[in-house]
């Protein structure tokens, strides 16, 4: 195993993470890019390395176990360890009607990205980076996930009503502290990352930030020292309540 320290992003071959992969390895990190396709997770990692930094592609279908369990066999192989996992890779899903339209299966589109992609990832990385002497996991949420906000008729998200993708994102929250309350006095940190309103393909490339700036916060949670916290929601202005 090297001392340098390694870092795998989901969905890397664009936007937020592809972004957070750069500042990662800017930072002398070698940098894992996954991407469930494997032209897209390859021209993503050529453009790293071009500008100097250690990436490597790393073909990654978060929706698929096999894939997934794939990828961890392969971080072992070639490294022994993890010691970040950015569960980057999200979905808005299809479905743009109203609560009481939805159906399951419109749930269960986005659900099987946002939720149990990042547990299917996560399940089979913790391994991994329990061999990392300062582990990092940092899913990306948003402030569309607080049922905090959500129902405070004062903040700026209480008029935003979409179902399916904020309440994947409260569970992913859900998940998120789970993981951080069981590894609390471990090595291992778990938080959420609130990068703001990006401009991805998610909403259409409408969003105020870039996402070299909404990738800084995931950034700063990656490289946590271990006086750090673990179990929060945080975005530039800081801590998020869930």
């Amino acid at each position: 195993m090297t001392a340098q320290k390694i870092a795998l992003v989901t969905g890397a071959n664009k936007g937020i993470g592809f972004a957070a992969a750069r500042q990662l390895g800017e930072r002398g990190i070698t940098v894992l890019v996954g991407a469930r396709d494997e032209v897209l997770g390859k021209q993503a990692a050529d453009a790293l390395a071009a500008d100097g930094i250690d990436a490597a592609p790393l073909l990654l279908d978060v929706r698929d176990p096999a894939s997934v369990a794939g990828a961890a066999r392969e971080i072992e192989r070639r490294h022994g360890r993890l010691d970040i996992l950015v569960n980057n890779a999200g979905t808005a899903g299809a479905f743009t009607g109203t609560p009481s339209d939805a159906t399951a299966a419109d749930l269960r589109e986005v659900y099987e990205t946002n939720v149990f992609g990042v547990v299917t990832v996560t399940h089979a990385m913790l391994p991994l980076l329990r061999r990392s002497p300062a582990g990092r996991v940092v899913n990306l949420s948003s402030h569309l996930a607080s049922l905090t906000l959500g129902a405070d008729p004062g903040s700026p998200t209480a008029g935003v009503n979409m179902i399916a993708y904020q309440s994947s994102k409260t569970a992913l929250n859900a998940v998120t502290l789970a993981y951080a309350k069981e590894l609390r006095g471990s090595p291992v940190k778990v938080n959420a990352a609130l990068p703001g309103v990006v401009a991805t393909d998610i909403n259409h490339h409408r969003g105020r930030r870039t996402p070299a700036e909404g990738a800084a916060v995931v950034v700063r949670l990656a490289l946590l020292d271990e006086h750090g916290p673990s179990g929060v929601c945080l975005a530039d202005e800081g801590p998020v309540p869930w």
